[in-house]
């Protein structure tokens, strides 16, 4: 019996340019509410999303934010994907013992102000990102859930107390990546009526199909294809977004173990705008297509 090995291979750009905040795509309410918690003293800053979502390009953006000549800044990668100026960043290698957890550890030695970790995913490593942020230090990091409330309750399933996720958590930044329409091939359209569905999420719950009334809803945008887009009708990406901040209502229910539900609802009332909501906004906008946006982007109630 033969087998097969498979591998993936991970091409990183090493000359490609670091963002900024701005540059990423957040609308302004969400670019406030992010930058107000990152430049906290302390405390756990978590941005979640699929592989693929931009989270990391979001964190280097974040550190680019901040000033790192004043205040002792590390990260901990796998990999490393860009080099940052005046930043110690240090090499995950699970082969030689380098875990996220052992290397926390370690650098917390060097009493960094800053700690970026490339990702929490069990419970020693969450343990101690909480334990640094709660003793003085940022800290930052990523998580792989659909959305910002649903990082609350996985920190909860890892072994954190409700007490320590409520206490730590500043805000979690849930993104996507959807692909922007071709600058060279863009072009005005009518929508159909399961894309004016999709649009009614920016007023709430989209009516049935049966009861749509298009007559408010009369111009959207589309790329035709050419040869700028490869035929496509896309050129590039642009992030969707939702902030969770961590208001005192929002701990309450951490510490009684409230469900992700229950948590994006009481954020949604505090002014929360979900990704859906954000991606529909700039399909209005002539930035992506409202099917770009379907296809990303998980309907929520």
């Amino acid at each position: 019996m033969t087998g097969t090995l498979n591998f993936a291979l991970c091409l990183l750009d090493k000359s490609a340019r670091l963002y900024t905040l701005e540059e990423l795509g957040m609308d302004q309410g969400a670019l406030t509410q992010f930058r107000s918690s990152i430049r906290q003293e302390h405390g756990l800053v978590l941005v979640t999303g699929p592989t693929g979502s931009g989270k990391s390009t979001t964190l280097y953006a974040s550190l680019k934010e901040l000033d790192t000549t004043e205040r002792n800044a590390v990260t901990l990668e796998d990999p490393i994907e860009y080099e940052l100026d005046g930043i110690s960043q240090t090499q995950i290698n699970t082969r030689k013992g380098m875990t996220f957890a052992s290397g926390l550890r370690s650098v917390l030695r060097q009493d960094p102000d800053i700690i970026m970790l490339g990702e929490i995913h069990d419970g020693e490593t969450a343990v101690m990102a909480i334990q640094s942020s709660l003793t003085g230090h940022m800290v930052f990091s990523t998580l792989h859930t659909n959305d910002a409330a649903s990082a609350v309750t996985r920190l909860l399933d890892l072994g954190i107390e409700p007490f320590l996720a409520s206490s730590s958590l500043l805000a979690v930044l849930a993104q996507r990546l959807v692909r922007k329409i071709c600058l060279h091939c863009k072009t005005a359209c009518e929508p159909n009526e399961a894309q004016v569905e999709a649009i009614r999420f920016i007023h709430g719950r989209p009516k049935k199909s049966s009861e749509s009334n298009t007559s408010d809803i009369t111009q959207i945008y589309s790329g035709t294809g050419c040869d700028k887009c490869r035929g496509t009708g896309y050129r590039g990406r642009i992030g969707v977004f939702e902030v969770l901040r961590i208001t005192e209502q929002i701990q309450q229910l951490i510490t009684k173990r409230a469900t992700a539900a229950e948590i994006r609802t009481v954020a949604i009332q505090q002014g929360m705008r979900p990704m859906r909501l954000d991606g529909i906004a700039k399909a209005l906008a002539g930035q992506t297509t409202v099917d770009e946006v379907s296809r990303v982007t998980v309907e929520t109630d």
